[in-house]
């Protein structure tokens, strides 16, 4: 496992470019119906495209399901993401991203080759709003002593614990942790700053890293796993020997 880097980040970056491809011709029909579908505001054809869940930047919900998506249209597809797309065109604007599907431009709105919605990376102001409105209801609902970050990251859950990482700022993670009896409302056990987000390969499995004295806690989310694989695993080492390992339920992420 490799820490994330400026270096690697911006290798992965020109590496997706790098292998960029002009989008085919069939696939190009699929991705003109979205656009007429957008530039007329056919909320339910555009439904019907949709690989759901669609997800949204936590704590905001992902779109679950057809009805979902018609009753949020108007908070994700705004003026200027709606002209993006519909002022694109679908040989030139549109890259053949291989597994990943199909990007347009740098990449707000991503389709597979079956012509499906898998991912709307763009955020409105309607949905920075709420994230904001959001998150100052979370703060209010936590300790005092931990009612203070940036952004969420998640909350899980093993058998004994209940875990919340939060954003400070500036990439500094902040590991929380109380008995699984107890409530965020009330005083957490253990507090740990300065974590790591670490990164395994590309399939999409991550992990965050917290360290205090000869202790590790690792919180890691298991994209691409094997089969019945669990999301996620607490892992805590003691001088790098293993002394608790479960797997954990994402509650929210």
């Amino acid at each position: 496992m490799k820490k994330v880097n400026l270096f690697l980040v911006l290798v992965l970056f020109v590496d997706a470019f790098v292998s960029a491809q002009t989008v085919k011709p069939e696939y190009q029909k699929c991705i003109k119906s979205f656009i007429d579908a957008i530039k007329s505001d056919k909320k339910e054809v555009i439904a019907e495209l949709v690989a759901y869940p669609l997800k949204r930047e936590y704590p905001i919900p992902d779109i679950i399901d057809k009805s979902d998506f018609i009753k949020r249209y108007d908070e994700i597809f705004d003026t200027a993401l709606k002209n993006e797309i519909t002022k694109s065109d679908p040989a030139k604007d549109w890259s053949d991203m291989g597994w990943r599907g199909i990007m347009l431009n740098q990449g707000n709105v991503w389709m597979d080759f079956d012509g499906r919605l898998t991912s709307v990376n763009y955020q409105s102001q309607a949905e920075i709003d709420l994230k904001k409105k959001l998150i100052a209801a979370q703060k209010k609902e936590l300790d005092s002593s931990i009612a203070f970050f940036l952004k969420p990251i998640c909350v899980l859950e093993t058998e004994k614990f209940r875990i919340r990482i939060d954003n400070l700022g500036n990439e500094n993670y902040r590991y929380v942790s109380w008995p699984i009896e107890k409530a965020m409302s009330e005083k957490p056990d253990l507090i740990i700053y300065r974590g790591n987000f670490v990164v395994e390969g590309s399939g999409g499995n991550h992990q965050y890293e917290f360290k205090k004295e000869n202790y590790t806690y690792e919180c890691a989310f298991i994209v691409a796993g094997e089969k019945n694989a669990p999301p996620a695993k607490l892992t805590i080492y003691q001088n790098g020997k293993v002394i608790l390992s479960q797997n954990a339920k994402i509650i929210a992420k």
